[in-house]
């Protein structure tokens, strides 16, 4: 078992999960990268500039199978021993509709990505930092700002970002014997190809207009993850909000 701490990341193929795996093993985690693409988890590898089997784990799966999520922290346990970091980031935008628009088969999916998958990668991570010895871990989970103020047309991606509230807060009060931490992560436009779709050509505002947002670069996402990561156990971060300085947040539309 490496003396490291050690990291999984869902979501690790592209854009912040991407971004996040890189800053954690740049700060000498060892890290197990999940996501449905073993292609683009393995191009993450590669642009790492510390890396070796010894401290990288790449994982094809789907976070909303309960038995592919078991067997990803089986693989994660038995490679580096022990779970310090879990970075449930794996998430999809879902449908443009507002809720008399939205078909529930664009609910459903949305629904099983980003919450019922959390939910399963929440509760795997909950159950080795549980078991192991010494107890104890992190939980960070991907939020969004719209888990605090919608953009128009999002009911979907709102309302289970809303659940994740709910979610990160739940874990930091049941882990609290166990020495279980966990912090909502809150963003706003860092510069990802999802984000660069909504907002490239003017994100829709409250008002029915088109306009451009600014955006930062992901890496300042990664650099705050990774040094919440690193905190020792006796400080939790309940909640973490970053976004664009200037974007359409605060006082939204």
């Amino acid at each position: 078992m490496s003396e490291a701490r050690s990291a999984l990341v869902t979501g690790a193929g592209s854009g912040i999960g991407r971004a996040v795996a890189l800053a954690l093993l740049d700060a000498g985690f060892t890290v197990t990268l999940a996501g449905r693409r073993a292609d683009a988890l393995d191009e993450t590898v590669a642009l790492a500039s510390k890396t070796s089997d010894a401290v990288t784990l790449t994982v094809s799966a789907d976070i909303t199978d309960p038995e592919q999520v078991d067997a990803l922290f089986a693989q994660h346990a038995a490679r580096f021993g022990r779970l310090d970091v879990l970075i449930n980031n794996a998430g999809v935008f879902g449908p443009t509709a507002d809720v008399g628009d939205l078909r529930p088969d664009d609910w459903q999916s949305t629904w099983a990505v980003n919450v019922t998958g959390a939910v399963l990668c929440a509760g795997a991570a909950f159950r080795l930092m549980r078991a192991q010895h010494p107890q104890g871990g992190r939980i960070i989970d991907n939020g969004s700002i719209s888990a605090q103020t919608p953009r128009p047309l999002s009911v979907a991606y709102t309302t289970t970002k809303h659940a994740i509230a709910g979610l990160t807060k739940s874990i930091e009060l049941d882990g609290r014997a166990y020495g279980i931490t966990a912090t909502q992560l809150d963003i706003g436009n860092a510069r990802t190809a999802l984000v660069d779709a909504l907002v490239g050509d003017g994100a829709l505002q409250a008002d029915g207009s088109r306009r451009a947002e600014p955006s930062f670069d992901v890496a300042h996402v990664a650099s705050l993850v990774a040094t919440v990561a690193a905190l020792p156990s006796d400080v939790s971060v309940p909640q973490l909000t970053v976004t664009a300085a200037g974007m359409p947040f605060i006082g939204r539309g």
